[in-house]
């Protein structure tokens, strides 16, 4: 049987896929969030007429020949706002963020004054408007500033608070529950026995999954039986899982029990097996509302497959519009051989080049269980089913590992 190209299965991946249920949260919690809906402003931002600077608010004409004399009337502080109009004459002290008395046009900076007791001596001349910050010059009430489907930043969120937002609608969190499944893993700080392993996929994807916004479970290790591996996916089922993931148990071997049990608890399986390197024995399928990945057990072949497609599913059921990966472009840093029938992610370095454009290095072993290697790489080469042989210097593509 044929197996299926990455970009069929990750089409099916994200068949279907709506962004989850809006729920309120406050401002704090509501950093890389994904707003639901667009957000009018509540407010005029400035409200009124205000100082962009420390000085003197006075009336243009007032100015027109320097030096000028003028009386100090009084002070304007932020915050502290004085009902006071200016005669011909007259000038106001007044600070950053003060409100301009309606009589004044212009505000001079203290830099250009000299104070004479009750006086102040003007001795450059301003031109009217200069150093005011009209009302609404930010934003007007129902300007529509925060559009559904944002990726929530640090400076959307000081907008927020200025348009008077103390909690924002943002898409749910999808909840991933990530289980492990294999009789030969050990928690790490154990000593293992002979043919164990120390477990370590669930940590690299709970944190990739967490790293894009999702709540992540720890199911923990079902057994190779299929007891135990039902009765793990039934609790996911249970916690309300959006993504359960599977890792281990995905191959053809008489203990490779995986792709039984979720079929046997109803899972409708979409595909088995893609066109892929690292990854080939990766599945997916659905049960009900809850999607699942069954990744390798090999950490390479594990966390590839879980940045290529859990991310990209992530992000979907978030609400982001970045859903895919970017693809970019850069130079090999040494020779890569002719590739094979699957599509092929080479683990790779990355360096600076004169031109600009990134030098991708493969690292020197790209065997799926070397976790070193991945550790290192800052990057994947794709490389397409059947790509020839290339040299050191011709360009490439690449997909960064450091996720936004």
């Amino acid at each position: 049987m044929a197996l299926m190209a990455v970009a069929d299965a990750l089409a099916a991946v994200l068949a279907g896929v709506e962004p989850l249920p809006e729920e309120a949260v406050d401002l704090e919690a509501a950093h890389r969030r994904v707003l639901a809906r667009d957000l009018p402003s509540r407010r005029t931002q400035p409200p009124v007429a205000m100082s962009a600077m420390d000085g003197y608010a006075v009336r243009a004409a007032d100015i027109a020949t320097i030096p000028a004399r003028l009386h100090v009337i009084g002070e304007i502080a932020a915050g502290r706002p004085l009902e006071r109009a200016l005669g011909a004459g007259e000038a106001l002290r007044i600070f950053t963020g003060g409100v301009v008395p309606d009589s004044a046009d212009t505000v001079v900076i203290q830099e250009d004054t000299e104070r004479d007791g009750d006086d102040v001596v003007v001795r450059e001349a301003t031109a009217a408007g200069k150093n005011i910050r009209p009302a609404g010059v930010d934003f007007h009430e129902g300007d529509v500033l925060l559009r559904a489907r944002s990726h929530l930043t640090d400076r959307h969120l000081s907008l927020a608070a200025g348009m008077n937002y103390p909690d924002l609608p943002v898409h749910r969190r999808p909840k991933i529950a990530v289980l492990a499944t294999g009789d030969e893993l050990v928690l790490p700080g154990t000593t293992p026995g002979p043919g164990q392993i120390v477990l370590s996929n669930g940590y690299a994807l709970r944190a990739l999954a967490r790293g894009e916004g999702a709540e992540a479970i720890d199911l923990g290790v079902a057994a190779d039986t299929m007891e135990a591996t039902r009765a793990a996916i039934r609790r996911a089922r249970e916690s309300g899982a959006d993504i359960l993931v599977t890792t281990g148990g995905a191959s053809v071997g008489d203990h490779d029990l995986v792709k039984r049990a979720l079929e046997a608890e109803g899972v409708e399986i979409a595909f088995w097996r893609i066109a892929l390197r690292p990854g080939k024995p990766m599945m997916h399928g659905r049960l009900g509302a809850m999607r699942v990945i069954g990744l390798p057990g090999n950490p390479v072949s594990s966390y590839i497959c879980a940045f290529l497609f859990m991310v990209p599913l992530i992000r979907a059921l978030s609400g982001r519009q970045d859903i895919h990966h970017r693809i970019e472009r850069a130079v090999l840093g040494s020779d890569v051989a002719a590739n094979q029938a699957r599509q092929d992610y080479l683990r790779a370095r990355l360096a600076h080049s004169p031109d600009g454009l990134p030098i991708a290095t493969p690292v020197g072993h790209q065997d799926s269980s070397l976790m070193g290697n991945l550790a290192a790489a800052e990057a994947l080469v794709v490389r397409a089913p059947l790509a020839p042989a290339s040299s050191k210097g011709e360009p490439c593509a690449v997909i960064k590992l450091s996720l936004s």
